[in-house]
């Protein structure tokens, strides 16, 4: 029984679920970056010297940490959906009303709010290295750029990588989400096996390995990433 829900072909659901795993990861890939980028801007926005881009960063982490993601997803997907229509219905009626990609959302609206966590972390990160060695860097006559990438950025994954392991970890669990907006992911797999075979349990706790193995294997790369970045420190 076990073997045959879980084949490959017509009488399973094994190529449904392993296709909903590869969306999953490429939706998790498509957002690590952007959400990266995004939350390097806004913890820049935070570290600002000015009082007003210092409140856009704290702002901005303030709402979308506060805000549930599953609410994030559905502002993204059917509010830049409405607005392309409006935009299309302005400059170009002629190709009518279109559907906002549903993986472009779910991309969007993952890196939006791990962005606004990813930015506390890089913020922490950043106040971590120690201010002795930048004032050293700027005594030997470097730039405050200069001494941005030569000191601050080499040893900012250091302080930052724990913190966002625990983010990339949220993030692979939270893709889960996207299967309300008819995303063909893991989970909206598991959903349609559940509601053909009428077996939740089974297809429920496969979907939980799955996603327990996909924490576990980030886990252990994680962990030699940190021990890379940590090589040659001395243990107190």
């Amino acid at each position: 029984m076990m073997e045959t829900l879980f084949s490959y072909g017509p009488q399973g659901w094994g190529d449904e679920l392993l296709a909903g795993l590869g969306v999953t990861l490429q939706l998790a890939a498509a957002t690590l970056p952007l959400g990266l980028l995004l939350g390097f801007f806004v913890a820049a926005l935070s570290l600002s010297r000015r009082p007003g881009l210092r409140a856009m960063g704290w702002g901005y982490t303030t709402v979308m940490r506060g805000m549930p993601e599953i609410l994030t997803l559905f502002i993204v997907y059917n509010g830049l959906g409405l607005g392309l229509n409006r935009l299309l219905d302005a400059f170009a009626p002629q190709i009518g009303a279109v559907d906002f990609p549903p993986f472009a959302a779910g991309v969007i609206a993952l890196a939006l709010v791990f962005a606004a966590f990813a930015a506390e972390v890089l913020r922490g990160a950043f106040q971590s290295v120690p201010e002795g060695q930048v004032l050293a860097g700027l005594a030997i006559g470097m730039t405050g750029r200069q001494v941005f990438w030569r000191i601050k950025l080499p040893q900012l994954w250091r302080f930052a990588l724990p913190g966002m392991g625990n983010l990339w970890l949220n993030l692979l669990k939270d893709t889960a989400l996207v299967s309300v907006i008819a995303l063909d992911d893991l989970m909206r797999a598991t959903k349609v096996a559940v509601g053909v075979t009428k077996q939740p349990f089974t297809f429920y706790l496969a979907a939980c390995l799955i996603y327990w193995a996909l924490c576990l294997g980030s886990e252990l790369v994680l962990a030699r990433l940190e021990a890379r970045a940590n090589r040659g420190l001395r243990r107190v």
